[in-house]
């Protein structure tokens, strides 16, 4: 049994276990709880009611969080001649094309997201093994495979965040930072909840999502009443 310091378990004696909350009480108790003395990443767990184990049930998107993620995202981009250009002046930190597929190969992975036009997915191919299991890979579903690399460039740049469901049943996804103001946290987590809910796959059957839970990066969980998450993220706009 995993054993916490002093400080996580005051935090905790602030979290009623028993307590399904209300989003906007999660997010004002997530950033009392934090307690560490550097700007923890605010993450939502989502537990769905799905097999990740059968394609038809997987459970993959991203979406622009309007705040941000409060962390500035390096980008790469796959990329020649003017698409390559265009990705520079959208703001890319490394744009290129075989050099950095070598570079890649020899265990360099300093950058966080990577965006590649279709023409060079053959190239890309070869790092499945490396850039897979980091959730590095460009993908289609996700908006990184495409010839419109400005765009991609600049929407991660503002804050888009990818999500995939694990093999347990849960999507873990980044919301912000503890020192971000409760509203903005809220908005993020909305938008976040709209884009799973319209990613859920045809074949899931009965409750789709499951339990969802708040927590900072050395707080205790905050478990949300899935209910009132689904329907606040349903709201008209």
């Amino acid at each position: 049994m995993a054993k916490h310091g002093k400080r996580f378990l005051e935090a905790e004696k602030q979290v009623n276990r028993a307590t399904l909350y209300d989003p906007a009480e999660a997010m004002e108790l997530v950033k009392k709880t934090a307690t560490a003395r550097f700007d923890e990443t605010v993450e939502v767990a989502v537990r769905l009611g799905v097999d990740p184990r059968h394609a038809d049930q997987m459970v993959r998107g991203a979406v622009v969080l309007p705040h941000g993620t409060g962390k500035t995202r390096r980008v790469l981009v796959f990329a020649k001649g003017d698409k390559a250009k265009e990705a520079e002046a959208a703001g890319a930190d490394y744009v290129g094309a075989e050099e950095l597929v070598q570079k890649i190969q020899g265990g360099w992975l300093d950058f966080d997201a990577t965006v590649a036009t279709p023409d060079m997915m053959g190239m890309v191919g070869r790092l499945g093994r490396i850039l897979g299991p980091k959730g590095l890979m460009p993908n289609p579903k996700t908006g990184t495979v495409t010839f419109d690399v400005a765009a991609a460039v600049r929407e991660i740049k503002q804050g888009k965040v990818e999500f995939r469901v694990d093999k347990t049943g849960i999507v873990h996804v980044p919301i912000g930072k503890v020192s971000f103001d409760s509203g903005r946290l809220l908005e993020n987590f909305y938008a976040l909840m709209e884009a799973i809910l319209r990613a859920r796959p045809a074949a899931a059957k009965g409750t789709y999502v499951r339990s969802v839970a708040v927590s900072s990066t050395m707080g205790p969980g905050i478990r949300i009443n899935p209910l009132r998450a689904q329907r606040a993220a349903e709201r008209p706009a």
